[in-house]
């Protein structure tokens, strides 16, 4: 298909491009580990204050991080114009934005699969108890930072304080979906298996990553061109 060979191609394009310079991945990383090292100094880890809060510390530096990435992810084609080039390509900006999305995604994945190691030594969790769920959540929560933190990526391409602009506008938008990320990892972190009202958390997890996904892929081309 015409729309999947586009959306793979610039997807494959931004994640060469980070995999190049590494400046995105590298400040997101170094960030979250600074977080988790100054938390861990701050709150005992033994405690049960923490293993209460462990999931909102995750998903607090998970998102803090995230902004790092989102926020290179449409001023990288400013120089040269490359994004009026982009647009003016025969690529639609709906496989421009979910290309941008998938790259987005990869690399938040990965910042947090190398966070999760540290965090269980730091604080002494044991979170491959519910390896399978917990994943899933880890899925569907950052799918949600990413599809909205790229659409507002190119909302404010051309402000000259984006960098402060995108976490102001982003955040508001997540707290359901940052909500339910805390309350599922912070349950199977500790090991208890979901009980009945603890799926409803699931579907809005899901819920929210269809509905804005769709709405992204909707309103991108007024988002792009005006």
């Amino acid at each position: 298909m015409r729309f999947a060979r586009h959306v793979a191609a610039i997807a494959g394009k931004d994640l060469r491009a980070e995999i190049r310079t590494k400046e995105g991945f590298n400040a997101a990383l170094a960030f979250a580990v600074v977080i988790l090292i100054l938390f861990s100094f701050a709150i005992d880890p033994t405690s049960e204050q923490m293993r209460e809060m462990s999931g909102g510390l995750l998903w607090i530096v998970f998102a803090f991080a995230g902004a790092l990435v989102l926020n290179r992810s449409f001023p990288r084609e400013t120089p040269n114009d490359s994004l009026d080039v982009l647009l003016a390509s025969p690529v639609s900006p709906p496989a421009l934005l979910l290309g941008k999305t998938i790259a987005n995604f990869v690399i938040l994945i990965a910042i947090e699969s190398l966070c999760l190691p540290l965090f269980g030594i730091l604080y002494n969790m044991d979170w491959t108890r519910q390896p399978a769920l917990l994943a899933a959540t880890l899925l569907l929560a950052t799918w949600a930072i990413t599809v909205i933190g790229t659409v507002f990526s190119a909302l404010t391409v051309n402000l000259r304080l984006r960098e402060l602009m995108l976490p102001v506008l982003i955040y508001p938008m997540l707290i359901p979906a940052l909500m339910a990320a805390m309350k599922l990892t912070t349950l199977l972190i500790a090991g208890a298996p979901p009980e009945p009202g603890d799926w409803l958390w699931f579907r809005l997890l899901i819920g929210f990553d269809i509905i804005f996904t769709l709405l992204a892929q909707a309103l991108v081309e007024t988002v792009l061109l005006g």
